[in-house]
C-alpha cells in the first residue's frame, strides 16, 4: 500500500507541474518547431523530463526517508547529473564529445561509487565472475548503451513515456516482491512522474520529453535494469520470481529501444553513414508510412514489448542459451515482416497515385476549361509590353 502512496504522490505532483511547465517553455519558445525531420504540425515546447523528475524528486524525498536509501545515494546523485546534462543540451546544444562526458561521469559515480555493475555472467557464454577492470567497463558500457538507446526512442507522441512505464512498473513490482524497498521507491516514483507526463505528450502532444526528459529516464531505466539483473541472480534457486534467464530478461525490458538502434545504425553504416547521422529509418517512421496513426504505433510497439517480456515469463525456469535465441528470433522475424510490409505498402501506395506530369497537365487542363478562359495569342501582338 506504501508503494501505491510512493505513485500517486509523483502523479499528483507531475498532474499539477506539467501545466506550468508547458505555460513557461510556450512563453519562453523553447521547444521544436516543425519542418525537417520533425513529424508534428506546430510548435511543441519540450523538456518535458522537467515535470516527472520534479515529481519523481519530491515524492522520493516524502517517501524515501523510510527506506535504506544510502544503498542508492550514487544512484539519486547520478541521476540528478543526468537531468542536468539533458537540461543543457536542450538549451544549448552541447557538443557530442561534452554530452558523453557527462553522460560517463554519471555511469561512473553508478558502476563505481554506487557499485550497481554486472558483477557475474553466471556461467553465460561460458563465463563466470568478472574481474573488477571488466567489470566496471562492461557495465558501463551497458549503461550507456541502454541509456542512448532510450533517448533514440524519443521521437513519437506517447512512445518514450509508454515504454518507460512497462519497465519501472514492472521492476517496481519485482523490487517489492523481493524486499529491495529503496529501489522499488525509485522505480514507482519515477512510474507515477511519467504517467502524468503521458497524459500531456499522448497525441496529439502538448509537450515533448526532450534530452532533459529521455536521456535521464533512459539512464535510470538502464540503472534500474543493471540492478536487477544483480540481484536476480544472486537469489536462492528456490526464490520466488527468480529468472533464470538474467540476460535474457534485461535485454527483454528494454528490447525495442535496442533493436530500434541496432537496426538504425546498421542501415546508416551501410549507406556510408554515421551511425549518429539522423534520419527517419525508425521503426515508428516505417510504421507511420504504413498509414497508422501516433497512438496505435505506440501501442504496436508497446504490446510487442510485453509480447517479448512474456516470452521471458514463460520461460523462466530456462537458461540464457535457450531463452535468448528465441526472443532474438522473434524481434528479427518481426522486424523482417516490418520491412517488407512497409516497402510493399510504399510501393503500393506509390503505383495508385498519379505522376507529378500526370498531375501538371490535369491542372491545366482543369484551367483550361473554366469558364471564361479564353487565350488568343492574337492579343498579344501589338502588346507594347517586352515578354522576352
Amino acid at each position: 500500500m506504501l508503494f501505491l502512496f510512493v505513485l500517486l504522490t509523483a502523479f499528483s505532483i507531475g498532474f499539477l507541474v506539467m501545466p506550468v511547465v508547458i505555460k513557461i517553455l510556450q512563453k519562453a519558445r523553447i521547444g521544436d518547431a516543425p519542418g525537417g525531420r520533425k513529424i508534428h504540425k506546430k510548435f511543441i515546447p519540450s523538456m518535458g523530463g522537467i515535470g516527472f523528475f520534479v515529481a519523481a524528486a519530491v515524492s522520493i524525498a516524502i517517501w524515501g526517508w523510510q527506506f535504506p536509501l544510502p544503498d542508492i545515494r550514487y544512484l539519486l546523485g547520478a541521476i540528478s547529473l543526468m537531468f542536468f546534462v539533458g537540461l543543457r543540451d536542450d538549451l544549448v546544444e552541447l557538443k557530442a564529445s561534452h554530452k558523453l562526458l557527462g553522460q560517463l561521469v554519471a555511469v561512473v559515480l553508478v558502476v563505481v561509487m554506487g557499485d550497481v555493475r554486472i558483477k557475474d555472467f553466471h556461467g553465460f557464454l561460458g563465463i563466470g565472475e568478472l574481474n573488477l577492470f571488466f567489470s566496471y567497463t562492461f557495465s558501463a558500457f551497458v549503461l550507456l548503451v541502454l541509456t542512448n538507446a532510450f533517448n533514440l526512442i524519443d521521437g513519437l507522441d506517447g512512445l518514450a513515456g509508454t515504454t518507460g512505464l512497462i519497465v519501472s512498473g514492472l521492476l517496481g513490482v519485482w523490487f517489492v516482491i523481493q524486499g529491495l524497498d529503496s529501489f522499488a521507491v525509485l522505480s514507482f516514483s519515477f512510474f507515477g512522474g511519467v504517467l502524468a507526463f503521458l497524459l500531456f505528450n499522448w497525441h496529439p502532444a502538448k509537450i515533448f520529453m526532450g534530452d532533459t526528459g529521455s536521456l535521464t529516464l533512459g539512464f535510470v531505466l538502464g540503472a534500474l535494469i543493471i540492478a536487477f539483473m544483480e540481484f536476480n541472480a544472486g537469489l536462492p534457486d528456490n526464490a520466488s520470481w527468480r529468472f533464470e534467464p538474467t540476460f535474457s530478461t534485461g535485454i527483454a525490458l528494454m528490447i525495442f529501444p535496442l533493436y530500434d538502434m541496432a537496426r538504425v545504425f546498421t542501415r546508416r553504416i551501410r549507406r556510408g553513414q554515421g551511425p549518429m547521422t539522423p534520419d527517419k529509418s525508425h521503426v515508428h517512421h516505417f510504421l507511420l508510412r504504413m498509414g497508422l496513426q501516433h497512438h496505435q504505433v505506440t501501442l504496436v510497439l508497446a504490446f510487442v514489448q510485453l509480447v517479448v517480456i512474456a516470452t521471458t515469463l514463460v520461460l523462466i525456469n530456462f537458461s540464457d542459451h535457450i531463452v535468448l535465441p528465441i526472443i532474438s528470433a522473434i524481434v528479427l522475424l518481426l522486424g523482417y515482416r516490418l520491412d517488407r510490409i512497409a516497402v510493399k505498402y510504399v510501393k503500393k501506395k506509390v503505383a495508385t497515385e498519379p505522376r507529378i506530369l500526370d498531375l501538371s497537365k490535369r491542372s491545366i487542363d482543369k484551367v483550361g476549361s473554366q469558364k471564361g478562359v479564353k487565350i488568343d495569342p492574337k492579343d498579344f501582338q501589338n502588346n507594347t509590353i517586352n515578354y522576352n
